[in-house]
């Protein structure tokens, strides 16, 4: 049985150990410790930790706030409703999962998925940035206010932050709309496709710029 890990108990690698291993076993290691952490209150009423999903050297990773009830459940990011156009919204995009990374803010469902509290996010911020360093993407998207917020470390609405180009160390970052928000509001899906298509373009973008500087 594996013990418990708090936050107090949680050390960040050194540098040869981070580097040891390709990004899928260094993602499944920390996986694996992330599984029984115990750093917040969420750990009381969870049923899984929900660390993350998908191709762990993908260029693209999007980013939700936390996982809801279907996460909870299952143990992976976006599997409900949500999930369901989410892979719609991948498919238009000529991707799947297998292709890109899906991960939330924290890794907890916090009950009656209400928004994460400051310290949930402290607490899980360890897990999240570790998780973000072993990924290195070329873009990320960021869905939905809160995790607009919570990782551009921002009070702005969501409204403030679509449609333009933000960085989070030295990385392209998109913001969009969480997939719940358009199950509710249909309309906006085509300001959806936009962001997405100009997540798209800036991957090619950096894609051509790294195959001129081999040349």
């Amino acid at each position: 049985m594996q013990t418990p890990v708090s936050l107090a108990d949680l050390a960040l690698p050194s540098a040869a150990e981070d580097c040891a291993g390709n990004a899928a076993e260094r993602m499944r290691r920390l996986a694996e410790k992330a599984a029984t952490c115990t750093a917040c209150k969420l750990a009381e009423t969870r049923t899984r930790v929900v660390f993350g999903s998908g191709n762990p050297e993908a260029d693209i990773v999007f980013i939700g706030e936390a996982p809801g009830r279907d996460e909870d459940a299952q143990g992976e990011p976006f599997v409900g409703k949500a999930g369901k156009l989410l892979d719609k919204m991948l498919a238009a995009m000529g991707l799947d999962r297998s292709r890109v990374y899906i991960m939330n803010t924290i890794k907890c469902r916090p009950p009656s998925n209400r928004d994460p509290e400051a310290d949930e996010v402290a607490a899980c911020h360890p897990w999240f940035a570790q998780q973000l360093d072993i990924l290195s993407p070329k873009v990320i998207c960021l869905l939905g206010r809160v995790a607009a917020q919570k990782v551009l470390q921002t009070d702005a609405p969501l409204k403030a932050l679509r449609g333009r180009w933000h960085e989070l160390n030295g990385m392209p970052v998109m913001v969009s709309y969480h997939p719940a928000y358009l199950l509710r509001s249909p309309q906006q899906k085509r300001h959806s496709w936009r962001d997405l298509q100009l997540l798209c373009q800036r991957v090619e973008q950096l894609e051509a710029g790294e195959q001129d500087a081999e040349l």
